[in-house]
């Protein structure tokens, strides 16, 4: 099971949306399920994605090999990537992070056009929490 806020997602969506008929490529990162207000049901060691680094959309490394260079790699458990033509499946050009989270048009919260995958590509169930982080705290979680 992969768990990720609904904030979270909701902005990942957003800037899939804005950065149309361009994709979007960022790195995500979790935060553990007892550091959350809203997540008590989780274990508190479950990792609960819960934030993302600003793409950079004028890096063409980052866009031709889909390596963020500028977010070391131990603050990413994850990877947003945006295919605005394309399928709902992780592609050869995306980057295999441990999950990897896609979007496609019409960038809705929906089954269709938003999921969770394994580094293989295989679809892996996604649970949207309504948690958020304690005020102030996120700077604290390391």
């Amino acid at each position: 099971m992969v768990y990720a806020t609904r904030a979270l997602i909701e902005v990942l969506l957003e800037l899939a949306s804005n950065a149309d008929p361009n994709p979007v490529r960022t790195g995500v990162s979790v935060t553990p399920a007892g550091r959350l207000e809203g997540a008590a049901e989780l274990p508190p060691e479950a990792p609960v994605f819960t934030d993302f680094f600003l793409p950079d959309p004028g890096n063409a490394v980052n866009a031709v090999f889909g390596v963020d260079l500028s977010t070391p790699a131990r603050q990413a458990q994850g990877q947003f990537v945006s295919h605005p033509v394309g399928e709902l499946e992780v592609t050869k050009r995306d980057d295999l992070a441990e999950v990897v989270f896609v979007a496609v048009p019409p960038w809705t919260l929906e089954e269709a056009s938003f999921a969770a995958f394994d580094r293989v590509g295989d679809r892996q169930p996604l649970e949207i929490l309504d948690a958020r982080a304690p005020e102030g705290s996120l700077r604290d979680r390391e």
